[in-house]
């Protein structure tokens, strides 16, 4: 049995609002995969719930006139991967979205939840990072619109005012068009497991070199982060064995992996560097490159 001292199941967004609103305390639930595990193991003993899963309004994923992506918060993992925007605009948000827990998991387990739970090892988070993906905010009477960087707070904590829901994850058109991309998760169990690491690369090629190169790693450091100095070093570069490994060690500088009983701080320094040059070498195939010493 949940101790839950009460429950709440709006209909529409609207009414949520006015919920949310009237007792900002409330904990609000989306797919319920993390919340739900935390009150059955004594967390949360007396929480009154907001719940979602009737918003279906929020489900919905659209390419909005300015070519803008938008994906509801609300969209479950298992719907992401399958939609065919998706897989024609950004496919490496779909590698992610696979690889979040077994197919049980997806079905129920959401964005947006994925998102506000503040986990590091949120397998969405690394590769909305490299999309450059904005997340909208509203409250009953406001809405703003925050760039990824800016909602993280630490481990666990994400900014979140008072009687704010994350209702839509937006992913201009200048976050995925031209670009080629790879999402590689490293976990002992493969997608049933916490990610170890998560990197996910997306590059821009022109003449073979890098016109852009955006690179995010999730569970390398407190939050999810951007490596902007590799992808600085990148630009303009021919592409090259050399280059990309160079980039791989740069992409070690934001990292400030830790020793966990997952994984020690050398493995996770290991793997960031490894996986980083991986990733970044499939995207730029994906991107209609190739190493010039391939050539």
């Amino acid at each position: 049995m949940f101790d839950i001292c009460e429950l709440h199941e709006p209909e529409t967004l609207l009414e949520a609002k006015r919920i949310f609103n009237a007792d900002p305390g409330l904990k609000v639930i989306a797919g319920g995969t993390d919340v739900l595990i935390r009150m059955q193991h004594g967390g949360l003993a007396g929480a009154g719930l907001l719940s979602l899963r009737n918003l279906h309004e929020l489900e919905e994923i659209q390419l909005l006139g300015d070519g803008t992506l938008s994906v509801g918060a609300m969209a479950p993992f298992a719907q992401i991967f399958q939609s065919e925007l998706i897989q024609k605009l950004v496919p490496i948000l779909g590698e992610a979205a696979v690889s979040m827990g077994g197919p049980q998991v997806r079905n129920v387990a959401t964005i947006g939840g994925n998102l506000c739970n503040g986990a590091v090892s949120a397998d969405s988070a690394s590769t909305l990072f490299a999309l450059d993906a904005l997340l909208k905010l509203q409250t009953l009477d406001s809405e703003r619109i925050i760039p990824m960087k800016d909602f993280y707070a630490g481990p666990g904590k994400v900014n979140l005012l008072p009687g704010e829901l994350l209702v839509a994850i937006l992913i201009p058109r200048e976050g995925y068009e031209g670009m080629g991309g790879h999402y590689i998760k490293f976990a002992p169990r493969k997608a049933m497991d916490i990610a170890t690491l998560g990197v996910a690369a997306l590059c821009r090629i022109k003449d073979n070199c890098f016109q852009e190169l955006r690179i995010g790693l999730g569970v390398a450091a407190p939050v999810p982060v951007r490596c902007f100095e590799a992808e600085a070093y990148a630009q303009g570069r021919e592409v090259t064995l050399e280059t990309v490994q160079e980039i791989a060690r740069l992409a070690l500088k934001p990292a400030k992996a830790r020793s966990s009983w997952r994984a020690s701080k050398e493995y996770r320094e290991h793997l960031i560097e490894v996986l980083a040059q991986r990733a970044v070498a499939e995207a730029v195939k994906r991107a209609g490159g190739c190493c010039a010493d391939e050539k």
